[in-house]
């Protein structure tokens, strides 16, 4: 049914593993959304790598943090392109490569503004093999950092945050998309989680029972914010707030180096002509700063997080979009 492929590359000692998802975007750029039943004319069209897992592990390998991609493709022409895709980025990568199911793809519309709308088919990635993740466990010993995302079947998921803890490495979700059967138990394993406004309403109803408006969300004061990510359970809650930022509230126990409980930070101004991924930019980069900026407090690895997934957001696509650590230096200072 499946056999796992690893480039050589891929036994290098990494410090951050991504276990995540791989998708083939297919972008369509328009000047607005179609109606219902309307049909418009594309202005443009690109295909490109991406998924939240495989465009987090691009962000943080282009910041030179040496970062382990483990997912699932289909034994198909979109599976050769990501492999092929992680060789060019040279990016170690240790594929689960299905026979029965084929490589995901998404469709996303973007509007003129920078908004998209997209429609994904997961396919593979909600078949990654719990025991090929725990058959990684070599990568695990010398490592980190964990990042992970919902993109994939959560039994795979709950493999890796077990071999995370059983290895002492920091346990980072980004709970994108919310999965419908994520429960406290699991989100209690992590120790850092990156949500957006929608996915931290997502998690206030199900974990807390209590019901908010995700598009008000970025208005609230700041100490009513951090008593709701209390209520989650989670040690690190770091709310990506798109043109609003991005609010990080810390645990009783945890502040990471910051001298603050809670604290908002701005959004850096740019010329958005793409949003997508710009939250796989900010998860990514943020756990490849904890590592470049390891000793120096949190509230530093968040403000270079925030300047790169607004960086990503002036390029169209995702895993391509990425920027590189130079780049955002140059760019913002560090």
């Amino acid at each position: 049914m499946s056999s796992p492929v690893s480039r050589p590359s891929s036994h290098v000692s990494p410090i951050v593993i991504v276990v995540g998802s791989y998708v083939q975007d297919h972008a369509w750029l328009t000047d607005r959304f179609p109606q219902t039943g309307e049909t418009r004319r594309a202005l443009g069209f690109n295909t490109g790598p991406g998924g939240k897992g495989f465009n987090q592990a691009v962000a943080c390998a282009r910041q030179d943090v040496a970062t382990l991609f483990v997912g699932a493709i289909g034994n198909d022409h979109l599976g050769a392109i990501a492999q092929r895709f992680a060789d060019e980025e040279e990016l170690p990568c240790r594929w689960q490569v299905r026979d029965d199911v084929p490589t995901a793809a998404s469709s996303i519309v973007i509007d003129r503004s920078g908004s998209n709308l997209i429609v994904v088919n997961l396919a593979a990635n909600e078949h990654l093999d719990p025991a090929f993740v725990e058959a990684q466990a070599d990568a695990f010993e010398g490592a980190a950092v964990l990042l992970l995302q919902l993109e994939n079947n959560l039994d795979a998921i709950a493999a890796a945050l077990a071999l995370g803890a059983r290895h002492a490495l920091l346990r980072v979700l980004n709970p994108a998309p919310v999965h419908p059967a994520l429960d406290a138990m699991l989100l209690a394993q992590c120790d850092l989680i990156t949500p957006n406004e929608t996915e931290f309403a997502l998690l206030l109803e199900r974990i807390a029972g209590e019901h908010i408006d995700a598009a008000t969300l970025a208005a609230r004061a700041d100490t009513d914010l951090h008593l709701l990510a209390r209520k989650l359970g989670v040690e690190t809650v770091v709310i990506t707030l798109g043109a609003h930022g991005c609010f990080v509230s810390h645990g009783e126990h945890e502040r990471r180096g910051d001298t603050q409980a809670f604290y908002r930070l701005a959004p850096e101004r740019v010329k958005t002509v793409d949003s997508t991924g710009a939250g796989d930019a900010f998860s990514g980069t943020l756990v490849a700063a904890l590592v470049r900026f390891a000793g120096r407090p949190f509230r530093e690895a968040v403000v270079h997080a925030n300047r790169a997934a607004a960086m990503s957001t002036e390029i169209v696509g995702t895993a391509p979009a990425m920027p590189r650590f130079e780049a955002v230096s140059a760019r913002f200072g560090t």
